[in-house]
């Protein structure tokens, strides 16, 4: 579908608004860019300054009046209610300036905006379900306002980024995570459907909070919470059966249990699991182009066992297998360390998801570890600021000429190590990732971007080649694709400054590429349910959502 038809269409189902409405429903107002005819035909006249304004100068003021903003929560809250008034010239900024715009609308800042979202609550956005409605999820789920929705993200906020519970002000990952669905692959904003399973709370502050918007109880657990999730899936099953559903942000048992119950039943996964293992492969794959190192000659070390660290884990294993090594293979070259030390079968207090990972040998601490196994990437995934320390990342540089690193915890205070740190302790040896944004580091003379090992590279083509083939489930093969293109996407002169993932401004493009790549592999599996078309590709592109006007 051409920019012009798709404007058509919006135009199509604007018929029969006023002037006034048409002005203050976000998806068909576009301000002062409203040109003499349209304020003559739609009844505008009166209702808006003399002056029209092209979109870009318009996007130059919204700019212009972002920058002025004195913090990044202050600016977090102006871009959502540009959202809020002008859905089309919100998204073409983010688009246009996704380097600036990213870190505002996701992480780090939706971290510390979560924290505050009942203090900062302006306009409802996103669904919320409480045990309440219980019996009657299906029939609430009809005060949507919209019928064709294909994106769900659903979190019950309890595992927030690395903040921990933060009960319903967890809703600003959902809103966030669709923006970026938009943003980077072209979601229609109308087909989106942000989520909160207000199930209760464990903290405390929250729950004595006056302002706190969320149920103010413990949360509810076992068959309960079970129940109530299964009645949401089965709801959004018969009301959205084109829908995808993400489950975000859930803390790790609840995790896996859900995916597992899950991702054979329904269209589904969870990027905190599959999405982030998808990234950290592409970025571990385009190390080797750095390092010389053979990808199935790798070892690498985990320091956290959640289920971002296991999820990396179990894919890499799968492409180690579809690689050529065997499982035994596999799984001798992956290697976890928790606060408790080194993964081992003595143990007798590991989860279900980790103990595939421990091995047969005695338990050692997280430094004598690295000394032992000699790991050629350390992956952090903790939420533990700084744990990462000198002594930890001199030492793997004793053991790498070229050490690889990934601090992936969000947000940006959470990380386990800050870039600057990782080029100074290896002086510029070291091939760094994050998961939120670092500025570029100047270290002996030589300029070092670090790579943003950011999910956003991933989930979003996910989603895209998943609904546009209509596929039945998610399988690892679409992950295992979407790692080798992204990884395939990072260009020699990425590789010169250490960079180990693309440009930002490249997002599209790569949700895109990582869409097509999704679908074939959807064929490829007898997944998909769409018919396969001449160009799958132009098809796919041809459903992105295009915010020009």
């Amino acid at each position: 579908m051409s920019s012009s038809t798709k404007n058509d269409a919006i135009q199509d189902q604007s018929v029969g608004l006023s002037g006034f409405e048409r002005l203050t429903k976000a998806e068909f107002n576009k301000g002062t860019a409203f040109t003499e005819d349209e304020r003559e035909h739609y009844g505008l006249r009166g209702l808006l300054p003399a002056g029209v304004s092209d979109p870009k100068t318009q996007g130059d003021r919204a700019m212009a009046n972002l920058r002025r903003k004195g913090n990044d929560i202050e600016r977090y809250i102006f871009l959502q209610a540009l959202a809020g008034r002008n859905e089309r010239l919100f998204y073409r900024m983010v688009i246009d300036h996704i380097d600036e715009l990213m870190p505002l609308i996701y992480t780090p800042t939706v971290g510390q905006a979560c924290q505050e979202f009942a203090h900062i609550f302006r306009q409802p956005k996103g669904f919320y379900i409480t045990p309440d409605d219980r019996g009657r999820i299906r029939q609430i789920l009809k005060n949507w306002p919209e019928t064709d929705v294909r994106m769900v993200v659903i979190t019950d906020g309890e595992r927030i980024l690395g903040l921990g519970d933060l009960g319903a002000n967890g809703m600003g990952i959902p809103i966030g995570k669709l923006s970026l669905y938009t943003a980077c692959a072209g979601i229609p904003p109308k087909q989106c459907l942000p989520v909160m399973l207000d199930v209760g709370t464990n903290n405390e502050i929250l729950r004595n909070d006056p302002l706190y918007l969320g149920i103010k109880q413990s949360r509810i657990e076992g068959a309960e919470y079970e129940e109530l999730i299964e009645e949401f899936v089965e709801a959004v099953q018969e009301d959205f059966p084109l829908a995808l559903i993400q489950f975000e942000d859930f803390l790790t048992p609840n995790a896996y249990a859900l995916l597992n119950r899950y991702r054979d039943r329904v269209l589904c996964f969870n990027d905190d699991i599959q999405g982030t293992a998808a990234v950290a492969l592409a970025g571990v794959l385009a190390s080797c182009r750095i390092t010389g190192n053979d990808f199935t000659d790798l070892r690498i070390m985990f320091l956290g066992a959640g289920s971002a660290a296991t999820g990396i884990a179990d894919l890499l294993q799968a492409a180690f297998i579809q690689a050529g090594l065997d499982e035994k293979s596999a799984r001798e070259r992956l290697w976890f360390v928790d606060q408790s030390g080194l993964l081992v079968k003595s143990r007798d207090d590991l989860g279900p998801h980790s103990i595939p990972y421990a091995h047969d040998i005695p338990g050692i601490p997280f430094d004598e570890a690295i000394r032992e196994i000699k790991p050629h990437v350390l992956i952090g995934a903790t939420g533990a600021p700084g744990v990462f320390t000198e002594d930890i990342i001199r030492l793997l540089a004793q053991i790498n000429e070229r050490p690889v690193i990934f601090a992936l915890s969000n947000p940006t205070a959470r990380a386990e190590c800050r870039a600057d740190q990782a080029y100074e302790w290896t002086e510029g040896r070291a091939i760094f990732a994050s998961g939120s944004p670092f500025d570029p580091v100047t270290c002996n003379g030589m300029l070092y971007r670090p790579g943003q090992g950011n999910n956003a590279y991933v989930f979003p083509g996910i989603g895209l080649g998943a609904i546009a083939c209509r596929a039945r489930s998610i399988s690892d093969g679409m992950f295992l694709e979407a790692a080798r293109v992204l990884a395939e996407r990072v260009s020699d002169e990425d590789l010169e400054t250490r960079t180990i993932y693309p440009p930002l401004s490249s997002i599209r493009q790569v949700s895109l590429a990582i869409a097509v790549v999704v679908a074939e592999q959807a064929y490829r599996e007898d997944l998909a349910q769409e018919k396969r078309p001449d160009d799958l590709e132009q098809m796919i592109a041809g459903l992105m959502y295009d915010p020009t006007y």
